[in-house]
């Protein structure tokens, strides 16, 4: 019944997968399904691969946790329950379509571009994750094509892998907990959040196939998207905000789409109406899909090398920054379940040791999220045993305690973090910060969104403040705000400049009054002390036309009538004061400008001849790098001073007799000018060439460099295309062989099978701990024996026999090596002969023992008539009653005697019908 049923999921399944075979034309294109098991696995990937087609045009990897001392034979024992291939990883193994691939024992494996990798483990037998490990490198490699399965096992193995699945926008399928032998990895997995489908083992091969008809293996794009109905995503929206109180449409909309038809998919869903339609009639689904945006995947100390540059440099440098006494206040928007908010506490806590500053400093994290049950795992700061391969050994042992349902953080940082639901774009933002920290949310928002967050996140933080941004994530436009500390770890400080008016435009939420009462709107104030305090400056000392820039030279602030020296260029509005600069300032401002910047005092220009509407006008040009006031710090001051012409000045004060020579010395004074500027232009133009010839020279000696490694590369893949040809036929032939030694084994099995059963008698073999590991089907007549009883203890199994030292016995067959035989009686009258010998290996090695049960209740019966005839007979013999008869009497001895003689006969024969059998 069992197996007609498996062959109709089968027969049901290779239709369901005809059409998916047909998107699955290109190597690359084809679904890589990871699937991940511990003990009682075995079981579960028979059942599993018993309903997968054939030709399914799918690849399954799997990765169980095995005995590194013995040989693997998962590949053997999964080819009787499929017709796919079934393969033992070798290192650089190619994934091909319709094949199963099992991970080798003592190695870890990962993929990289469609292509198996063994890697040596390097952690101690009982703390490897192989398939965290694995699955960590299929989302990575197959991004949210990624596809996992967790099955049978015990322990958290695999949680984390799936949450790297889930952000990448991948599914994940796990075994239902009531129908695994083992529970804990689907419970893990269930608990984690992170399951989208959970069903029994049976149903989750068409379950991914019938995802997979609805989600081919494409890349879904913006013009795809765009021919979509934007009226049915509206109203999704509208409901997920109904529902509850947030805004999504906000969010990309390529993300937004892809998590909606991702659901369609695992519902069965065509149409995108049909879906608004069914979320309209199922709350639970609203609740799964607002879930499915938040995107909450995180872990301890996710980009190491980004924490490791928290530890050594930005944090001591911050703390080294702030006085004594200080409480380092930090923000962790997006905080999803609490393990980056955690890490940030743990690396200050070992920054603070490290470098042992004299002064008092503390911290004081505000973690917020969206999901109020994430935030509520992370109040627990309870996580499952495997976040070992993200958190080092010493800060295990330091910063958790272990206990029975995971690892639970200490006081000493729980009561650094507080946590609180939050909007980022929707609830008022944390001020006063020295640290925030949002990684992988902006790139989930719409680019006009993330415009305006990152000028609130300038707002948000003190000045001298550490932004910490995502490894694909930026601060765009916005370099006047943000000096980057580690660009490419994407860490920045805070600039003190000027904010910029984008945040007048954010949410009037931001306008309310602060709790200690300060300004209404924070964002009005800096304009006005910008304005008071550059008049004020101009006032003091200057009077004339003045322009405030940054250090790009961008106009922050105008003061006074400039008309005369800028004007706004043609095309897209540019307020650079170098492009702004009227015909005659331009060369000399910038040179004049970068000298300013190098140097404290100011730089003088004398005697500029500009191009004015309808004229000329000399102009005095003063350039000064402010320091003072600290709002000012770092921006520059240009000062414009309208001067007389030097001809005019020069022929009002001397003689009519010099005049006539003046305009030719005037002429000569303006060609030596402009032959000056030449020369400078000529040298600067020089220097740059020279520059640029030293960079064409370098990179064409990289250019070269690289032209040879990719000659020696080439050459190297050629003899590496040899090699695997030439491995490729030994593989194929050693194929051929160990296929022949499977179907020799196969048939000695069978045969082994029949001369046991052929017997008709009962025989039960056991390892060296007395676990069941064979039994014959007469034995089940006796011991209560099923299949799935392979593996459990003899102690565990009920028995018909009368026998209670019968493990007693088993251990001393197995201490002097010797046997055992003795009649046992059973509850029903029968009667065996219990036979106990070690199991002997081909190699004279003792692997358990061997149990026979000769069934003796014939013998027993006759053995019991013929006593009870020879009591009868010596009772007749011995009753002085009867009369004593000379013939009588002689006939009752040979009676006698015969009984005796049939009873020796019997006791003789015994063994040697047991020898024979």
């Amino acid at each position: 019944m069992k197996k007609k049923s498996s062959s109709s999921h089968r027969r049901k399944n290779a239709g369901q997968a005809a059409s998916l075979k047909s998107n699955a034309t290109s190597a690359d294109s084809f679904p890589i399904i990871g699937i991940g098991t511990s003990a009682g696995g075995l079981e579960a990937l028979e059942h599993f691969l018993a309903h997968v087609p054939k030709n399914s045009g799918m690849a399954f990897v799997i990765i169980q946790h095995l005995d590194p001392t013995r040989k693997g034979i998962m590949p053997e024992l999964l080819q009787r329950n499929t017709g796919m291939k079934v393969i033992q990883v070798k290192d650089r193994t190619f994934v091909q379509p319709n094949c199963v691939y099992v991970i080798p024992p003592n190695k870890d494996m990962s993929i990289l571009h469609g292509v198996l990798h063994l890697l040596e483990p390097t952690t101690p037998r009982g703390l490897r994750l192989p398939i965290d490990f694995f699955l960590r490198s299929l989302a990575q490699d197959r991004q949210e094509h990624s596809i996992g399965v967790i099955l049978s096992g015990m322990g958290s193995d695999g949680t984390l892998g799936l949450r790297a699945i889930k952000e990448k926008g991948g599914v994940v399928l796990v075994q239902d907990p009531a129908t695994a032998k083992f529970a804990g990895m689907p419970r893990s997995a269930i608990d984690s959040g992170l399951a989208d489908i959970v069903a029994p083992v049976d149903d989750l091969p068409g379950r991914i196939i019938a995802y997979l008809r609805r989600t081919p293996v494409r890349h879904t794009t913006e013009e795809a998207l765009e021919d979509k109905t934007q009226s049915a995503l509206e109203k999704a929206i509208i409901l997920l905000r109904t529902h509850s109180g947030h805004d999504f449409s906000l969010y990309k909309k390529n993300t937004f789409y892809r998590r909606i038809e991702r659901r369609m998919g695992i519902h069965q869903i065509v149409k995108i109406g049909d879906y608004v339609r069914y979320l309209q009639e199922n709350s639970q689904e609203l609740d799964l899909l607002f879930k499915e945006l938040l995107i909450g995947v995180t872990s301890f100390f996710r980009d190491a090398a980004c924490w490791e540059e928290l530890r050594k440099k930005i944090l001591p440098a911050l703390i080294a920054s702030r006085p004594h006494g200080h409480v380092l206040r930090a923000w962790v928007p997006g905080c999803s379940t609490g393990e980056e908010a955690y890490s940030l506490a743990m690396v200050f806590k070992e920054a603070m040791e490290k470098h042992k500053p004299r002064k008092k400093i503390t911290l004081q994290v505000f973690a917020t999220d969206l999901d109020k049950d994430a935030i509520a795992k992370a109040r627990a700061g309870v996580y499952p045993e495997n976040i070992c391969a993200d958190v080092a050994p010493k800060q295990m042992s330091r910063f958790f305690t272990k206990e029975d349902n995971g690892c639970r953080v200490t006081s000493e940082i729980r009561q650094m973090v507080t946590f609180a639901p939050q909007s980022l774009i929707m609830d008022p933002p944390f001020t006063k910060l020295d640290i925030l920290t949002c990684r992988n949310l902006l790139i989930y928002l719409a680019p006009e969104m993330q415009k305006k967050l990152i000028p609130l996140f300038h707002y948000s933080l003190t000045p001298g403040g550490v932004l910490f941004l995502g490894s694909a994530e930026t601060i765009g436009t916005f370099t006047d705000l943000f000096t980057p500390l580690n660009n490419k770890l994407r860490i920045y400080r805070r600039t003190d400049s000027i904010t910029r008016s984008e945040l007048i435009e954010f949410p009037s939420s931001f306008a309310a009054p602060l709790p200690n009462g300060s300004e209404a709107h924070p964002v009005k104030k800096p304009t006005v002390s910008l304005q008071t305090l550059v008049d004020q400056m101009v006032l003091e000392h200057y009077s004339s036309p003045t322009v405030l820039v940054n250090d790009k030279g961008n106009i922050l602030y105008v003061s006074g009538r400039t008309g005369k020296y800028l004007e706004p260029a043609a095309g897209k509005a540019n307020w650079n004061i170098f492009v702004m600069a009227r015909e005659g300032l331009r060369y000399e401002l910038g040179n004049a400008f970068h000298k300013a910047l190098e140097q404290d005092a100011p730089v003088l220009l004398r005697g500029l001849k500009v191009g004015t509407d309808g004229g000329k006008q000399f102009v005095d040009i003063t350039i000064q790098r402010l320091a003072e006031p600290e709002s000012l710090n770092g921006l520059v001051l240009i000062v414009f001073t309208d001067v007389s012409a030097p001809l005019q000045i020069e022929t009002s004060s001397r003689p009519s007799k010099v005049r006539k020579n003046s305009v030719p010395n005037a002429k000569l004074e303006e060609l030596e000018r402009k032959y000056q500027q030449s020369r400078l232009e000529a040298q600067t133009v020089r220097e740059e060439m020279q520059t640029a010839q030293e960079e064409l020279r370098s990179t064409n000696e990289e250019q070269q460099s690289t032209n040879e490694e990719i000659q020696s590369t080439n050459e190297e893949l050629m003899t590496s295309k040899e090699e695997m040809q030439s491995l490729n036929e030994e593989l194929q032939t050693v194929n051929s062989e160990l296929q022949v030694k499977v179907d020799e084994l196969s048939r000695s099995n069978n045969d082994m099978k029949n001369l046991l059963n052929s017997t008709d008698i009962a025989t039960l073999f056991l390892d060296n701990d007395l676990n069941v590991r064979r039994f014959t089907t007469q034995a089940t007549k006796i011991i209560k024996l099923i299949p799935g009883d392979i593996g459990r203890p003899i102690t565990d199994l009920a028995s018909d026999l009368l026998y209670p030292e019968l493990v007693e016995d088993t251990q001393e067959v197995l201490r002097k090596l010797g046997f055992s035989e003795k009649a046992i009686n059973a509850r029903d009258g029968r009667w065996f002969t219990v036979r106990i010998m070690p199991y002997r290996t081909l190699d004279d090695r003792i692997d358990g023992v061997v149990i026979t049960f000769a069934d003796i209740t014939v013998a027993k019966t006759l053995e019991a008539k013929l006593r009870e005839k020879h009591t009868a007979l010596e009772k007749s013999v011995a009753d002085h009653s009867w009369k004593i008869n000379p013939a009588t009497t002689e006939a009752a001895k040979q009676t006698i005697k015969a009984t005796r003689s049939a009873h020796g006969a019997r006791k003789m024969l015994t063994p040697i019908k047991r020898k024979r059998l």
